[in-house]
């Protein structure tokens, strides 16, 4: 049983670093990087694809917590499964779950990601 698991896990991870080069192009190594953040933050999560895109759940049949995509611009976001972080100060009822990233990953963009991915597993 923990062969078969272990395959499944292998064979998801080889899915989402095949994906990531496909969906992300030119931007290939910003979304490794983003891929590396991710389970770096939270190494209990588990990538598979997810809507076709790379997403990261706790297990194999656990709901996906954070995925990462590309279309006109890079995106970090977080699923309503997420522990999502509720700003109760602000007057508005919006609950932030996803980032567009603007350009290249720099050093503060990396550390809010970890920190987002740490909360969103609570």
């Amino acid at each position: 049983m923990a062969t078969k698991k272990a395959d499944k896990d292998a064979d998801n991870l080889a899915a989402v670093l095949e994906k990531i080069p496909q969906m992300f192009g030119e931007d290939a190594d910003i979304g490794l990087r983003m891929h590396d953040i991710i389970l770096q933050a939270a190494p209990e999560l588990k990538p598979r694809l997810w809507y076709g895109m790379p997403g990261y759940a706790r297990g194999r049949s656990k709901p996906v917590l954070v995925f990462i995509r590309k279309d006109d611009y890079l995106t970090f976001g977080l699923t309503e499964k997420a522990n999502l972080l509720i700003d109760e100060s602000t007057p508005d009822n919006l609950i932030p779950n996803a980032w567009f990233l603007k350009t290249d990953l720099n050093e503060a963009t990396e550390a809010r990601m970890a920190e987002i991915v740490r909360a969103a597993v609570g």
